[in-house]
């Protein structure tokens, strides 16, 4: 066994990295393996020289220094620390390394999904697997995987927050996850993948594995849903401000036939946000059973639409169907010479018939109730009850920046678009972009408080915020979260509860500060302005109070 040399680049995190040391050497000792442990501190000048052939270097920091490329293998510091007995053990390079593929998506398709497949390449180099990962993001797959490469793969891992379409991967070994694991663990995630991944069934309706269905809930349904439905509302909501700004508020009055305002309205809202609920239900259905749900879901959200039921009858339209058609696919049992009916005629056909009678009949009329009396409910409310809406919304879309409970709120808001109630989504937008924003101010007012990488990442986490992307504090909150999360959730509800508390109304659900300019997306600029900038200056100021000091420079 080889001498293992481990260099660890403190960079500004030297109590991390003399943990780290100590974790090394604790596990070399456990498994009898030599080793000599350096810690380099910013300061340092010191140098290393070339290593005899009876030695092993381990380096753990960032890829840019030149010593990584002279090193064995390489690891993070966060990821010595996890787990520091796996951290010296040698990669096995002339061992047969089994090919990755990886497909990660989001619902929204913008921060998720890249830095899910930023953290599973990450994972991969350490491992030293090799690895090809295709970004389903909000423009379509990037770096498609071809037929050969997925022939080729051990495993497919999927780490999404939507359902997949899995049907390239028929008689693969196929692991399913959402994009959490992935950013925090690439290399974990990629592990378990190989140990727990099960073959993709080759039938069209199937299923996915049974371990990836187990995974699969009601949660990541809906998010699918929401997931397609966004460019409906996004091109709606935008149609509408233009035919508001070219004819004014009476655009779509019978005397303004023939113009282009009129005619964008009528794109907009007649066309555009008329799919909006069918999309959301048709998707929903899809997630759970598949292509023969589509129809069946489509069809029962336009019954919830024509019924009044709105975007809560889309998303009960959504999941009788899918269940409806999942069950009915379990239930019919065809000669395979026959099977090639179920997915294109009778699963469409009888899951159709299901889902139009149930919302016809039984849920249609008491979601319509639910959901005039929620909008109604919400148009009324003024002074305390607006103000604490917001406080909830804008907490919940800092609390994790992108996760289950963000999302939650965000499905909220847009959903109600569909019924003309544009308050939620501005305060949920707004609260959305102050993380980021306040960070980064926070990293311009208390140098002090980061280090120089975090003032660097500060930076660009200010653009994510203008554009609404909430994830852009993650690595921040990542690294000090209970400073860090409690701040941005104070900021947050600052910005939601002026938002409501003004009666600002968006009609565009994304875009953060380049969609505000356009004459309609939101009304009173100013007090929207002034929501976003006091958020802003709440998550600042706290990050400054509570934040301590880096060590290195304490």
């Amino acid at each position: 066994m080889r001498k293992l040399f481990a260099v660890i680049d403190a960079g500004g995190r030297e109590v991390q990295a003399l943990l780290a040391a100590e974790a090394l050497r604790k596990a070399a000792r456990t498994q009898g393996r030599p080793i000599e442990v350096a810690v380099r501190r910013p300061t340092d000048a010191q140098s290393f020289e070339a290593l005899s052939e009876d030695q092993a270097l381990l380096f753990v920091g960032g890829e840019d220094d030149p010593l990584a490329a002279r090193a064995n293998w390489r690891l993070s510091l966060d990821n010595v620390l996890a787990d520091p007995q796996s951290a010296i053990r040698e990669p096995d390079q002339g061992s047969a390394r089994p090919t990755i593929v990886a497909i990660t998506s989001c619902p929204t398709g913008i921060a998720h999904t890249f830095m899910a497949a930023e953290g599973l390449t990450e994972g991969a180099r350490q491992l030293n697997y090799p690895i090809r990962v295709e970004t389903q993001g909000s423009v379509g797959a990037g770096n498609p995987l071809t037929a050969e490469e997925i022939a080729e793969a051990e495993v497919v891992l999927i780490a999404a927050d939507r359902e997949v379409d899995r049907s390239r991967f028929a008689g693969k070994r196929v692991f399913i996850s959402n994009t959490k694991p992935a950013i925090t663990g690439g290399a974990g995630l990629i592990e378990r993948a190989l140990a727990e991944a099960q073959v993709q069934g080759g039938e069209p309706s199937s299923a996915a594995p049974a371990a990836a269905k187990e995974r699969a809930g009601p949660y990541k349904h809906l998010m699918t849903g929401v997931s397609f439905m966004l460019p409906f509302v996004v091109a709606g909501g935008l149609l509408i401000a233009l035919a508001f700004a070219l004819g004014g508020i009476h655009a779509n009055d019978d005397a303004a036939a023939g113009t282009l305002a009129h005619a964008l309205f009528q794109i907009g809202a007649k066309a555009g946000f008329a799919l909006m609920v069918p999309a959301l239900a048709g998707y929903i259905a899809y997630s759970v059973a598949d292509r023969p749900g589509i129809a069946p879901g489509m069809i029962g959200g336009m019954i919830a639409s024509s019924l009044g039921a709105g975007f809560l009858g889309g998303i009960a339209a959504g999941f009788i169907a899918g269940y409806g058609v999942d069950g009915l696919n379990r239930l019919i049992r065809l000669p395979k010479n026959l099977s090639g009916l179920k997915p294109v005629l009778i699963l469409p056909l009888l899951g159709s018939l299901l889902t139009g009678l149930v919302m016809i009949y039984a849920v249609g009329a008491p979601v319509a109730a639910a959901l005039a009396f929620l909008t109604e409910w919400l148009r009324s409310m003024q002074g305390s009850s607006a103000i604490l809406l917001g406080v909830i919304l804008g907490a919940m879309s800092a609390f994790d920046m992108g996760g289950p409970v963000n999302k939650a709120g965000y499905a909220f808001s847009v959903g109600l678009v569909s019924s003309q109630v544009y308050t939620p989504m501005a305060a949920t937008m707004a609260a959305g972009m102050v993380p980021p924003l306040g960070i980064a101010l926070a990293t311009f007012l208390f140098r002090s408080r980061f280090s120089a990488e975090e003032r660097e990442a500060g930076g660009a986490a200010g653009v994510l915020g203008l554009a609404f992307i909430t994830e852009g504090a993650i690595p921040f909150a990542a690294r000090d979260p209970f400073r860090i999360i409690p701040a941005t959730m104070a900021g947050s509800a600052v910005a939601g509860a002026i938002s409501m508390a003004f009666g600002v109304e968006l009609k565009v659900p994304h875009g953060g500060i380049f969609v505000l300019p356009i004459p309609g997306a939101v009304t009173h600029l100013a007090a929207y302005a002034l929501a976003i900038v006091a958020g802003t200056l709440v998550t600042a100021l706290l990050v400054g109070l509570l934040k301590r000091k880096p060590e290195a420079a304490a």
